[in-house]
C-alpha cells in the first residue's frame, strides 16, 4: 500500500481478497440492479455501495461488523474502513 495514514484494520490485512464474481450477490436473488461494487475484506462477500438502491455492503458492515471493504470495480486500487472512515489506495 501506499505511505499515508491508515488504521489498524486496513493495516492488519495481508492478502486482499478478490471477487469471485462481479456481481452483486443480494441484488441477484432479487433480480435488483445495483451501481458498483464491494469486496467484504472479513469474509468476501461482493455487494453493492451506497450509490446503489439496496446498498448491500453497508448493510452487511451493520450486520456483521465487518470493517474494510475494497471496490470490486476493475481498474480501481482502494480499501475503505467503515469502522474508522479510512480510505486508502493500493
Amino acid at each position: 500500500m501506499e505511505n499515508q495514514e491508515i488504521c489498524e484494520h486496513i493495516e492488519s490485512i495481508k492478502e486482499l481478497k478478490q471477487p469471485k464474481e462481479l456481481v452483486c450477490e443480494e441484488c441477484i436473488k432479487t433480480s435488483s440492479d445495483w451501481v458498483h461494487l464491494r469486496t467484504c475484506q472479513t469474509c468476501g462477500a461482493t455487494l453493492c455501495c451506497d450509490a446503489s438502491p439496496n446498498k448491500h455492503m453497508t448493510k452487511h458492515y451493520h450486520h456483521t461488523h465487518h470493517p474494510v471493504v475494497i471496490s470490486a470495480e476493475p481498474g480501481e486500487k482502494w480499501l475503505w474502513c467503515y469502522q474508522d472512515e479510512v480510505f486508502a489506495e493500493y
